[in-house]
């Protein structure tokens, strides 16, 4: 008679992260909205907080298409960048103190701008946030050759995972955390968080040279360019 494998034991809360941003420049865009959040071990959120900033610049009509937050919307309503910033990056260390995972859907992208926005206004930054879950890495290593897209939307229908609010912080951050869920149940995960970090450090570093080997090949990469498969942080600044 055979047993079902254990869970890992991560599975019991992790938190959640997400951003929604003026554009997808790492080191040069701004924060808009964010969800920080905790998950239990049924997909359940259990705390939540979220913020809306007046990012200090003109938001790009096609950022505000995809989030549906207008540059006059953030300065009315939003609060300044700073302090913003200030509370997501201090949220998310306290997660990380008390032992808890934090999910984030291509984290490499939401830390890697969080971090260039703490130096931007003297923040110390989480340069080395650990550990942290990304499902899009584990969904590229575990299930390489499945053709079609992998943005939160597919990956999430793809693991049953309802997603009805898409690109909205709060919505994108509770489903990739129960994309993350439903991952541990249907693959042989790490049962270290810490280990899966580990892992996913390679994993990400080789899924950015195969799709760099793919660009040069279709002619969207010059041969001497590279896509940085850094993860979780691309080119982290600040000290901590």
């Amino acid at each position: 008679m055979s047993t079902a494998p254990s869970l890992p034991g991560w599975l019991t809360r992790v938190g959640v992260f997400d951003l929604e941003t003026t554009g997808v420049d790492v080191t040069q865009d701004r924060i808009v909205t964010a969800h920080v959040g905790v998950l239990d071990a049924h997909g359940r959120e259990i705390a939540a907080r979220d913020w809306l900033a007046d990012p200090g610049v003109p938001i790009p009509e096609g950022a505000a298409a995809v989030h549906s937050i207008t540059t006059a919307h953030a300065r009315e309503h939003g609060r300044p960048a700073a302090e913003v910033v200030s509370e997501i990056t201090h949220a998310l260390r306290t997660l990380f103190a008390q032992g808890l995972p934090i999910v984030a859907y291509n984290a490499s992208y939401d830390f890697s701008l969080l971090a260039h926005e703490a130096a931007r206004h003297g923040i110390p930054a989480l340069t080395v946030p650990s550990p942290v879950i990304d499902p899009l890495v584990i969904d590229k290593a575990y299930d390489r050759y499945r053709r079609g897209k992998r943005t939160l939307t597919v990956v999430a229908e793809h693991y049953a995972v309802p997603l009805d609010d898409a690109h909205a912080a709060a919505a994108d951050a509770v489903a990739a955390g129960r994309v993350a869920l439903a991952q541990a149940q249907e693959f042989a995960l790490p049962t270290s968080a810490v280990e899966l970090h580990t892992r996913q450090i390679g994993w990400a570093r080789a899924q950015a040279a195969s799709l760099t080997d793919y660009f040069i090949r279709i002619g969207r990469l010059d041969p001497d360019e590279t896509l940085d498969g850094t993860w979780p942080v691309r080119g982290g600044t600040g000290d901590g």
